[in-house]
């Protein structure tokens, strides 16, 4: 299974069993009994199942700063109850909660659909889609109704960041800025020839010319 879950319970009682049924379901385990511990163990978690009260106070207060650290799912564990309570739990960053006492085989059927939903979130953070071009930006392909196109490194990175940002219009100061670093290329007419190759290369692309503003690309 090769996936990595956090467990951040200060019962040890329960958490000793929690461990030991997860390492059982095949998963490797860290643990957190408070939470002056948990950042440092955060990196290396595939999903992060979270105390509610924690010694230092509600979990819930520095979770922000855990999920800044690397966006993981979150599954609650909580004995409060009240509807009030769930909603602040989701609102601040969690993707699911469960109250105590809860049946062990309700917690890994939750675990495994946020892993799995969290497997499906990544893939499609690593896909633009802008019109009929599909960029995958974890092999760096770029496919074109239905054909793989190849680019160079720069019209890779000059269609990434115009497909970013569709809709909005960019000087060609700004591109040489943003995709080049300015000071590699005194003149912009390295843009016009980038721009004009992505069209050769990529038929019917919707990178729109604004005469005398810059380019745009359709959203």
């Amino acid at each position: 299974m090769n996936q990595t879950l956090l467990l951040v319970e200060d019962d040890r009682n329960l958490a000793d069993g929690l461990l030991e049924s997860l390492k059982q379901a095949g998963y490797t385990c860290l643990y957190a009994d408070c939470a002056n511990k948990v950042a440092d163990l955060w990196p290396d978690a595939d999903l992060v199942v979270l105390d509610r009260q924690l010694p230092e106070g509600d979990s819930l207060d520095f979770l922000s700063g855990w999920l800044s650290i690397k966006h993981v799912p979150v599954i609650l564990l909580t004995a409060m109850v009240s509807v009030t309570d769930k909603v602040i739990g989701l609102d601040s960053g969690a993707k699911d909660y469960l109250t105590k006492p809860f049946a062990e085989e309700e917690l890994l059927a939750r675990i495994r659909l946020h892993l799995r939903n969290g497997k499906d979130d990544h893939l499609a953070a690593n896909i633009i889609t802008v019109g009929q071009i599909s960029i995958n930006m974890e092999s760096r392909e770029v496919n074109h109704g239905g054909d793989t196109v190849t680019l160079t490194r720069t019209e890779f990175e000059l269609l990434v960041f115009l497909a970013k940002n569709a809709g909005r219009v960019f000087t060609r100061d700004e591109l040489l800025d943003q995709v080049w670093g300015y000071n590699h290329y005194p003149t912009t007419r390295t843009v016009d020839t980038h721009i004009l190759q992505l069209r050769q290369k990529l038929i019917g692309i919707e990178i729109e010319t604004l005469r005398g503003v810059g380019y745009r690309m359709k959203s």
